[in-house]
């Protein structure tokens, strides 16, 4: 009798972010950036640094120099309002947070302070949680030129095609379809809408996005350079149903 035959053990958390990437571009077509790190905190960072298809790895050795020029904004749960305080206070890189002391920071900012002070160091000791449930999908391009919002349309439904089709891979229900712009100044705009029916096919997905292109109030002239289609909201199919059932009996 022999024994099944495995997959022979990958090396290390780079080789593993390596096949994950193409196991998703083999199954899906789609890409995916990915992040190597100490921790989750450092790993989001690390995964955002070379979208829409790259990896990047902080070694833990690395992660004081890479963390010091860092603007403060790149922290996760730094939006715009904290980073104007921040800024307030003459803070602007990761390296200018971590020369405050915790209590000044606890003092301004409560128990955010205090995780302000430990990703100033690199510290995060969240554990994985690898199981989640699908919150959303969503993909992006960027143009070799930049291009009129008219003209954007054969990307989106390119987009949402995948999205759908990476969508279909999970059997809960995204209801929210989300346009994401970037114009060719890097402004980032963001148009959101979630219809009654959840959208079932990729032509569904597609006209609402689309359709959200008439709510970008930017004058005719702009230019854009990255469109990203989004679905959000996932909900398990039960509940889903259930809601359904609620809005047919009101």
């Amino acid at each position: 009798m022999t024994s099944p035959r495995r997959r022979p053990a990958l090396a290390s958390a780079t080789a593993v972010a390596e096949a994950i990437r193409a196991r998703i571009r083999e199954e899906t077509a789609l890409t995916a950036s990915a992040g190597v790190a100490p921790n989750k905190f450092l790993a989001k960072i690390a995964s955002d640094w070379r979208k829409p298809d790259g990896l990047f790895v902080i070694r833990p050795h690395q992660v004081e120099a890479f963390l010091t020029p860092l603007p403060v904004g790149r922290i996760p749960g730094v939006g715009k309002v904290m980073e104007g305080k921040l800024q307030a206070l003459g803070i602007a890189t990761v390296g200018d947070l971590r020369a405050l002391p915790l209590e000044e920071l606890q003092q301004r900012f409560g128990s955010f302070g205090a995780a302000l002070y430990r990703r100033a160091r690199g510290i995060d000791e969240r554990p994985v949680e690898p199981d989640q449930p699908v919150q959303s999908v969503s993909s992006e391009d960027t143009f070799g030129e930049d291009l009129p919002l008219e003209a954007l349309e054969p990307a989106i439904r390119e987009l949402a095609a995948k999205d759908r089709q990476a969508a279909r891979r999970t059997e809960r229900i995204g209801r929210t379809v989300v346009l994401k712009l970037k114009t060719a100044q890097f402004r980032i705009l963001t148009r959101s809408h979630t219809p009654e029916t959840p959208p079932d096919s990729a032509e569904a997905l597609a006209a609402i996005a689309v359709a959200l292109r008439a709510r970008v109030a930017m004058p005719e002239s702009t230019r854009y350079r990255l469109v990203g289609v989004g679905l959000g909201g996932f909900r398990d199919q039960e509940e889903t149903a259930q809601q359904a059932d609620l809005f047919a009996a009101s």
